[in-house]
C-alpha cells in the first residue's frame, strides 16, 4: 500500500476541526520531474522539426549569411540593392530603435529572407535530383557521366548528417504510369501462363479496356495524384488492409525471430527487461527524429513515413472498416502472462525505467499466483477471429465500466508484451523446432501445437500437448506484440496495415544489437544495476465478462484455432552457400533465388503460376510496395531447359542470364513506379467509385497468386547472428505457397515456406526440399564447389 499512496500528491480528510491535508513530497517530486521531462521532450521535438524543415541548410548557415551581409555593410557595399533601406523605412521609429539599430534589424530580416529562399532552392534542387532513377538501370560496375555528376551533386546537397525526416518533403511523388505501358507489361507477364486461345481473349479484353474505359479512369487517377502525396498508399491501406473482414492472424500479420544461435540470457524477466528498454530507446530516437533514414547507395534516401506509427498504435475493429488509433505518446506497457493482463508503467520521475527495474516488474508478474478471471484467459482470441464479431463485441461489452478501462489500457499501450510459458528456439538436434517456433509467433497457442510436426520433435521438459494452455497470446490488433519465452528466446508478431515488414526490421535489428552489445547482462544473466524496490507493482487489469461475451470469445477462438491448425509450415536454413557464391554467377542474389523458386514450383506441381514478389517503392514519398511478377517468359524458358536433357550447360547458362536480367529489370521498374499491379488496382477502385464495369479489371484482380514471395533484407546493422523477420505474403491462394526468405550472409539463406494442410496439392516440406535442390542445381551450372556441396 505504501507504493500506492506515493502515487497521490495530496489527500485530505474532513474532521470536526476542518480539512486535514496530507502532502506527499515524493509524489510532488515525481510530478515535477515528469513535467520537466515532458517539456524537454517537446523542446527536442521542436528543435529537430526545425532542423528537418530547413535541411540541407543549418542554423549555422543562417549565421554565415547574416555575418556576410553585415560585413558587406562594413565595407560600404549594399548587397540588397536598396531592399535593406526599404525594410528600414517600414520599421516604426521609436526611442528604443535608433537609426543604426533599425539598419541592423533590416539587414537581419533581409539575410533571413535570402537564407530561406536559398533553402527553398536547395530543397527543390534536391527533389529534382531524387527524381532521377537512371542509376538503377545501369550495368553493375559501370556508371555513365550523367550518373557521376548526379552522385557528386547528391553528395554536395546531403553533406550534412540528415535526421529521419530530413528528406521527406524533398522526395518525389509516385508517378502514374501510362495505361498503354501498364497493359503492355501486363500482357507480357501473363503470356507464359496462358495458351494461345486464352491469351487471345485476354488481348481482346485489354484492347477494349484501353480504348473505351481506361481513358476516363486514368484522368481521375491523375487528378488524384495531383492533390495527394501518394496516389496508391491511402487506398492500399484502406481497401487491402483496413476493410478486410477476415482474421488478421495468419492472413495479414507477420512475425520476427530472435538470434538463431545466440541467447544473451536465459532468464525470462531479464531478457524482457533489456529488450523492452532497448525498444523504448528506439522509440525515443524515433520521436526525436534522430534515427538516420535508410539510404540506397549511401546517398538515396527512402521514405520514413511508415515509421511514425510503429509505437502507441492499435487497429480498432469496425463493422465495415477498421481504423488506426495512434497516440503521440504512451507511458505504459500492456503485458500478458498465463491468461492474465497487466499494465506496467514505463517511467518513474519522468525517466525511462532502466532494464533492472523492468526485470523486477516482469518478475513480479511471473511470480503472481492469482488465476485468470472468468473469460480472461482467451480474451485475445477476439483479435484473432473475424473483424465484424469483434467490432460488435467491442461496442456491446467493452464500451463502459471496468472493461472499457482495461481495454483502453491495452489499446493505448506503447506495445504489447507476452511472457510465454513455453520454450522455443533453434535447436539443431530437434527436427521441426523451427516450424513450431514460427507457428507460435504467427498465431500463438490457438492450435494443437505438435499435431502436425514430426515425431522427432519433442516438447521441452516433457510437456504434453494436452496439458498446454491453447490460448492466443498475442493481441493481434497492436502494431506489434513482443513475445518472450520461458527460456529467454524472443519473437514478435506485427500487424500489417500501418507499415511493411522492413520497418519493423529496423526496430528489431536495433533492439537485438542494443540488447546484446550495449546493455548486456551480469554473469548470472540478470540485467545490470540495482532495481528500485519502491516501484509500485504492475496493475492487474480487471474484467467483467458476461456469459454472452464469453460465448463470442469462444466462437472467435474456435475459428482462430481452425485457421491455425490448417497452417503447414516449413522453416529451414540453407547453408550450402549464400550470396558469396551467388555473386560468382554474376547475378543478383534475389534474381537467383526467384528463378530457383520457379524451378522448384515447376518440379512440385508440374506447371507455372502467377507469382507475387513484393518490392518496395519507398524511393517515393509515402511509398509502400509494388508487385514484381517473377514468372516471366525468360524464367519459364530456363526452367524448361533444366528438364530437357538435350540442352547443353552453356545454353542453360545463357537462358539463366537472360531470365536474371529480365527479373532485375522488372524489379527496377517496380521500384521506380513503373509497376503493373498498383496502377491496375487504383484504376479498379476508380471504376467502383464511378460505377463503371470492366471485364478486364475484374479478370485481372480475380487471378490467384499461387506462389507468393517476399524478401526481408538485413538492412540496418551488422550483427553477429541471424534474426529472421518474415511474413506470409499477401493474397496467397488456398492451393498455393507462400515463401519468405532472408539472404543472411555469405553462406546462409533462411527460408520460411507456408501452405495449407487442407489443400491436397501442397506440402510445405516437399516444396522446401524442392527449393533446396533447385538452388543446388542452378548453382551447379556456374560453380564446381556447389556440385561438391550437393
Amino acid at each position: 500500500m505504501a507504493e500506492a499512496h506515493q502515487a497521490v500528491a495530496f489527500q485530505f480528510t474532513v474532521t470536526p476541526e476542518g480539512l486535514d491535508f496530507h502532502l506527499s513530497r515524493e509524489a510532488v517530486r515525481q510530478l515535477y520531474l515528469a513535467v520537466i521531462s515532458s517539456w524537454k521532450k517537446r523542446f527536442v521535438r521542436a528543435k529537430n522539426s526545425f532542423l528537418t524543415g530547413v535541411y540541407p541548410a543549418s542554423p549555422s548557415s543562417w549565421m554565415v549569411v547574416v555575418m556576410a551581409t553585415a560585413g558587406s555593410f562594413y565595407c560600404q557595399v549594399d548587397p540588397s540593392l536598396g531592399l535593406i533601406a526599404r525594410i528600414r523605412h517600414c520599421l516604426p521609429e521609436s526611442r528604443l530603435l535608433s537609426y543604426k539599430s533599425r539598419t541592423m534589424v533590416s539587414a537581419a530580416l533581409f539575410s533571413t529572407g535570402v537564407w530561406l529562399l536559398a533553402v527553398l532552392l536547395f530543397r527543390q534542387a534536391l527533389r529534382l535530383l531524387l527524381s532521377y532513377h537512371g542509376w538503377m538501370f545501369e550495368p553493375h560496375g559501370k556508371m555513365s557521366r550523367s550518373t557521376k555528376i548526379w552522385v557528386a551533386l547528391m553528395k554536395v546537397l546531403s553533406i550534412r548528417k540528415p535526421l529521419l525526416y530530413s528528406f521527406q518533403t524533398s522526395l518525389p511523388k509516385l508517378p502514374v504510369p501510362s495505361v498503354e505501358a501498364t497493359i503492355t507489361r501486363y500482357l507480357e507477364s501473363v503470356r507464359p501462363l496462358l495458351d494461345d486461345e486464352k491469351y487471345s481473349k485476354m488481348e481482346v479484353l485489354a484492347k477494349e479496356f484501353k480504348e473505351k474505359t481506361a481513358p476516363q479512369l486514368q484522368k481521375y487517377l491523375i487528378l488524384k495524384s495531383w492533390w495527394t502525396t501518394n496516389y496508391v498508399s491511402d487506398w492500399w491501406e484502406e481497401y487491402i488492409y483496413l476493410r478486410g473482414r477476415s482474421p488478421l492472424m495468419v492472413n495479414s500479420n507477420y512475425y520476427a525471430m530472435d538470434f538463431l544461435y545466440v541467447t544473451p540470457s536465459h532468464i525470462q524477466a531479464a531478457r524482457a527487461g533489456n529488450t523492452v528498454h532497448a525498444m523504448l530507446l528506439y522509440r525515443r530516437k524515433l520521436d526525436r527524429g534522430e534515427i538516420p533514414p535508410m539510404m540506397a547507395l549511401g546517398i538515396v534516401p527512402m521514405c520514413s513515413y511508415q515509421s511514425e506509427r510503429m509505437f502507441n498504435t492499435t487497429r480498432i475493429p469496425g463493422k465495415e472498416t477498421d481504423t488506426l488509433l495512434h497516440l503521440v505518446d504512451s507511458k505504459h506497457l500492456a503485458v500478458y502472462h498465463k491468461g492474465r493482463f497487466y499494465k506496467v508503467w514505463l517511467y518513474y520521475g519522468g525517466q525511462l525505467l532502466p532494464p533492472c527495474d523492468l526485470e523486477l516488474q516482469f518478475q513480479r508478474i511471473l511470480d503472481d499466483p492469482t488465476p485468470p478471471q472468468p473469460g480472461e484467459e482467451r480474451l485475445a482470441a477476439l483479435t484473432a477471429g473475424e473483424r465484424v464479431p469483434w467490432a460488435e463485441a467491442r461496442a456491446r461489452f467493452f464500451s463502459q465500466g471496468k472493461n472499457k478501462a482495461s481495454l483502453d489500457a491495452i489499446e493505448r499501450a506503447a506495445f504489447f508484451l507476452t511472457l510465454d510459458e513455453e520454450e522455443h528456439g533453434y535447436m539443431p538436434s530437434q527436427e521441426g523446432c523451427m516450424d513450431a517456433y514460427a507457428k507460435s509467433l504467427l498465431h500463438g497457442q490457438c492450435y494443437d501445437r505438435w499435431a502436425h510436426t514430426p515425431p522427432t520433435y519433442t516438447p521441452p521438459h516433457g510437456t504434453h500437448p494436452a496439458l498446454t494452455p491453447r490460448t492466443p497470446c498475442s493481441w493481434f490488433d497492436k502494431s506489434f506484440t513482443l513475445v518472450v519465452y520461458k527460456n529467454g528466446k524472443l519473437g514478435a508478431n506485427a500487424e500489417h496495415s500501418w507499415a511493411d515488414a522492413p520497418i519493423i526490421g529496423h526496430l528489431w535489428e536495433f533492439m537485438l544489437a542494443t540488447d546484446k552489445f550495449q546493455l548486456g547482462y551480469t554473469e548470472e544473466g540478470h540485467c545490470r544495476g540495482e532495481p528500485n524496490t519502491r516501484l509500485a507493482p504492475p496493475q492487474r487489469l480487471q474484467w467483467d465478462l458476461p456469459e454472452e461475451c464469453r460465448t463470442t470469445i469462444e466462437a472467435s477462438y474456435r475459428l482462430a484455432k481452425a485457421l491455425a491448425d490448417d497452417v503447414d509450415f516449413c522453416c529451414f536454413q540453407f547453408s550450402d552457400f549464400g550470396k558469396g557464391l551467388i555473386k560468382k554467377c554474376r547475378t543478383s542474389p534475389d534474381a537467383f533465388i526467384q528463378i530457383s523458386l520457379q524451378l522448384a514450383h515447376f518440379r512440385d506441381k508440374g506447371c507455372f503460376c502467377l507469382t507475387y514478389e513484393a518490392s518496395m517503392t519507398r524511393l517515393f514519398r509515402e511509398g509502400r510496395t509494388e508487385t514484381v511478377r517473377s514468372c516471366t517468359a525468360e524464367a519459364t524458358a530456363f526452367v524448361r531447359s533444366m528438364g530437357d536433357v538435350r540442352q547443353s550447360r552453356a545454353e542453360r547458362q545463357r537462358l539463366f542470364k537472360l531470365a536474371a536480367e529480365k527479373h532485375q529489370h522488372m524489379y527496377r521498374l517496380a521500384m521506380t513506379g513503373a509497376g503493373i499491379d498498383r496502377h491496375l488496382f487504383c484504376l479498379y477502385v476508380v471504376s467502383q467509385y464511378l460505377g463503371v464495369q470492366s471485364p478486364f479489371l475484374a479478370q485481372v484482380l480475380s487471378e490467384p497468386w499461387r506462389l507468393s514471395t517476399s524478401q526481408t533484407p538485413q538492412q540496418q546493422l551488422k550483427i553477429g547472428a541471424v534474426a529472421p523477420l518474415t511474413q506470409p505474403p499477401p493474397q496467397v491462394a488456398d492451393d498455393g505457397y507462400g515463401v519468405s526468405y532472408i539472404i543472411a550472409g555469405e553462406n546462409l539463406i533462411t527460408f520460411h515456406v507456408s501452405s495449407k494442410f487442407s489443400s491436397s496439392e501442397t506440402d510445405s516440406k516437399r516444396f522446401g526440399r524442392n527449393i533446396r535442390q533447385a538452388m543446388l542445381d542452378v548453382a551447379e551450372l556456374f560453380d564446381k564447389p556447389a556440385q561438391k556441396a550437393a
